[in-house]
């Protein structure tokens, strides 16, 4: 899991107006760490195998929130995907 302090930081780095907290951006950007913090641990620990599911299970959810962001504006999608590195 994502400590407090982190997962704040992050919203405040991609939200799009002051009180956002669900927007798509926001919503890539959270997982996108919870990603990346559940990886460092995968690599410690090789035969997690109940955190490996979860892992495959953000990867899912992560793509869905880009594809429908894809849909709905392609100029705040490309610009997501520049911001977190995801290409």
């Amino acid at each position: 899991m994502l400590a407090t302090k982190k997962k704040q930081v992050v919203i405040k780095k991609h939200q799009v107006h002051e009180k956002d907290t669900g927007s798509p951006e926001v919503q890539v950007a959270v997982i996108s760490a919870q990603i990346d913090e559940l990886a460092k641990h995968l690599k410690k620990h090789k035969k997690d195998n109940h955190s490996r599911r979860g892992l495959i299970k953000m990867v899912a959810d992560r793509r869905t929130y880009l594809k429908y962001l894809e849909r709905k504006n392609k100029t705040r999608y490309n610009a997501l995907i520049k911001k977190l590195e995801l290409v």
